[in-house]
């Protein structure tokens, strides 16, 4: 077992964690409400039965498209109707979606109240179940209603990696590689070696506890995204705008892997990076089974990028990568360069891009 608390709360690693979180859960001595993402269901059941109270597992059916307000009203309205009051902890149970939903859910019933996030997807484990963001999607675009909440604890449940289709466990990935290129060094290093390995071959605790140090790094000094914090946007603004234009039916992880070439492609546009890291980044997300293209309308790319919440004084603002291990946040892109990096990334990259 891993332990994180750089946020000041634990983030607990692990396999079989019903014992972890059970203490956990009995120390806080609280009435406990449990919400999860129904494909979690049984698993949500095992790790917190026992648990004071008798508690039963509120089952959701979630998914991207389900990201909305009207299904968060729906969760407001269970928690309610469970008898919840300021006292009760919430524990949520399930992926990325999960995180932002139940996150969000907890910090409005009766104005917050206490959330313990369960990840069992590696895309939660490496990002949404870290830092306290929480969001819905609005027809305007991704994530443009919701708060900063900090959980009481996170405990990132390994088996749930093994249960995982061998699709979403990859598109997983993407986030890894995000904070990998973020960090460099060993980090980076460390999934060129592994990439060629079949996933139960793979160093699981060890992959999301460097993706968790990374995540943590930067939310510590900056819990409310007003400076550092943006750099864990690296290829986000690009993936947030496919998401969008696609009507999620890109997944997030796979929006994401597009994202970071395209960061890669605009980064090498403005001359900030270099040619041979660049075709390092492309092989690593090309041996991982990642996508490098989209077959989303560039138009409507461009046209969902008008959106995105991290604009300032009306302007885009991309994070590009300078080196592996060297982010920038906050760079201005010329419109022409944005055009010309989306268009690109319709078609695969050609040999001179892995160059």
């Amino acid at each position: 077992m891993i332990r994180n608390d750089d946020l000041g709360y634990p983030i607990v690693i692990g396999n079989s964690l019903r014992s972890e979180l059970r203490h956990f859960l009995h120390d806080r001595d609280t009435d406990v409400v449990v919400l999860a993402d129904r494909n979690v269901a049984p698993l949500a059941e095992r790790l917190t039965k026992g648990t004071r109270g008798g508690v039963i597992v509120h089952r959701f059916d979630l998914g991207e498209r389900r990201k909305t307000l009207a299904t968060l009203e729906r969760i407001l309205d269970v928690l309610i109707e469970s008898g919840v009051e300021r006292t009760t902890t919430i524990v949520g149970v399930g992926g990325g979606v999960a995180c932002d939903l139940f996150g969000l859910a907890a910090s409005l019933c009766m104005r917050g109240l206490d959330y313990i996030g369960v990840a069992t997807t590696l895309v939660a484990m490496a990002d949404a179940a870290i830092g306290g963001k929480t969001g819905v999607n609005l027809a305007r675009g991704k994530n443009l209603a919701g708060t900063f909440a900090q959980p009481r604890a996170v405990f990132c449940e390994l088996d749930a990696l093994r249960t995982l289709p061998y699709a979403r466990l990859r598109e997983g990935l993407a986030e890894v590689v995000k904070a990998a290129i973020i960090e460099g060094g060993r980090f980076f290093s460390l999934l060129e070696e592994v990439a060629a390995l079949p996933f139960r071959a793979w160093p699981w605790a060890e992959i999301v506890e460097e993706s968790v140090k990374v995540k943590t790094m930067y939310v510590a000094d900056d819990r409310t995204e007003q400076g550092a914090r943006e750099t864990l946007n690296l290829g986000h603004t690009f993936a947030h705008a496919i998401e969008r234009a696609s009507h999620y039916r890109v997944s997030h992880g796979a929006a994401v892997a597009v994202g970071l070439r395209a960061a890669g492609l605009a980064a090498l546009k403005t001359g900030r990076f270099s040619r041979i890291e660049h075709g390092r980044v492309l092989t690593l997300l090309a041996l991982l089974g990642l996508p490098l293209r989209t077959g989303v309308d560039p138009s409507e790319i461009l046209a969902s990028l008008s959106a995105d919440k991290k604009r300032r004084n009306g302007r885009l603002r991309f994070v590009l990568p300078l080196a592996i291990g060297d982010v920038e946040p906050g760079v201005e892109v010329p419109t022409r360069v944005v055009r010309s990096v989306i268009e690109a990334c319709v078609t695969p990259p050609s040999a001179r891009e892995f160059v």
